[in-house]
């Protein structure tokens, strides 16, 4: 039997991004919230339901990106000019988060920067990865194995609306989370935002999910012809049930199933996603095994993962674990 070594690291890729958007999909929410809870012991809980893992979560993101580049250069040349503009500020909102966590407990004169700079930093983060996943979804043109379109090419309509839906998705991942982890007055607010959030996201996937196969004759053949097409009656039934789930969750004043109900929602408009673009890393343009470096390379580098996806997965774990159950309003991260 042949090991594929472009599509193991394709999927441990794939797998990768799917740990960060789910893991710091959640506190980037937290973030995007932050302005609808003005009292300052709602934004004291809420960030310390977030504190202890919130940079552990972003490891991800590192060995997604890191490993694009060594696994698939040629993707990663492509991509990276392609979205030069929502990658910058995507690290930048990213920085103004993570500073803002170590100072905003540092000062009360200009805490209030701090909590915007907390806020602004997750919505633009957020927005911004959205704009990303559109304009990658929407086709980056290559020629000569370069990127050869424009300064502006990832701003369109699609794009902004993919912006969009991340952003409200987020929001949702964050409201559960709260939910999940906090009690009284807090909790029952943040309930009432995942309703809102939880119809917002389903609106936003049916537009982009309706949207997107008429961005590109792949994804048309995709999802409407056989046996493929099968995809376009179960995931939107799957959706449909996750829903449900989260709905019926909050309403039988369950904690844990919305959140859990919120990630299902996300692994499969991702699952969607997936669906769309393989065999392709860049769609239409370039596909894994055309991306990929050498297999000599490949096998090299998949030994330190064998290593160090395991460890990741389990300190995260035992992270989660420890920090479990409900936050207690008179202790955490100071």
């Amino acid at each position: 039997m042949v090991i594929d070594l472009a599509f193991i690291w394709a999927a441990i890729i794939a797998f990768a991004v799917l740990a960060y958007v789910i893991l710091d999909g959640f506190d980037l929410g937290i973030g995007i919230l932050f302005p609808l809870f003005p009292q300052k012991r709602h934004r004291d809980v809420m960030m310390n339901s977030v504190a202890p893992i919130w940079d552990g979560n972003e490891t991800w993101l590192v060995l997604g990106g890191g490993g694009l580049m060594a696994v698939f250069p040629l993707a990663y040349a492509t991509i990276l000019p392609a979205l030069y503009a929502p990658i910058i500020a995507m690290l930048l909102g990213l920085i103004f988060r993570g500073v803002a966590f170590e100072y905003r407990w540092r000062t009360k004169r200009a805490e209030w920067l701090w909590n915007w700079a907390f806020a602004g930093g997750s919505a633009v983060a957020a927005l911004a990865q959205g704009i990303a996943l559109g304009a990658l979804v929407q086709g980056i043109p290559v020629e000569n194995r370069a990127y050869a379109g424009g300064w502006w090419d990832w701003l369109t309509p699609f794009s902004i609306v993919t912006g969009l839906a991340v952003l409200i998705g987020y929001a949702l991942l964050g409201a559960t989370w709260l939910v999940m982890k906090t009690t009284g007055d807090l909790r029952e607010k943040a309930r009432r935002l995942s309703y809102l959030a939880a119809i917002g996201m389903l609106v936003a996937m049916g537009v982009v999910s309706l949207w997107t196969p008429f961005l590109e004759q792949l994804y048309l053949q995709r999802w409407f012809s056989w046996p493929t097409a099968i995809f376009s009656i179960v995931v939107p039934l799957l959706v449909l049930g996750c829903f449900l789930l989260l709905a019926t969750g909050l309403r039988n004043q369950q904690d844990g199933r919305p959140f859990i109900a919120a990630l299902g929602l996300f692994v499969l408009g991702y699952a969607g996603i997936g669906i769309s673009f393989y065999p392709y890393i860049v769609p239409a343009s370039l596909t894994i095994r055309d991306a990929a470096a050498p297999d000599e390379s490949l096998g090299f580098l998949l030994v330190g993962a064998l290593v160090l996806v395991p460890l990741i997965l389990a300190y995260t774990s035992y992270a989660y674990w420890v920090f479990r159950g409900k936050v207690d309003p008179e202790e955490g991260y100071h």
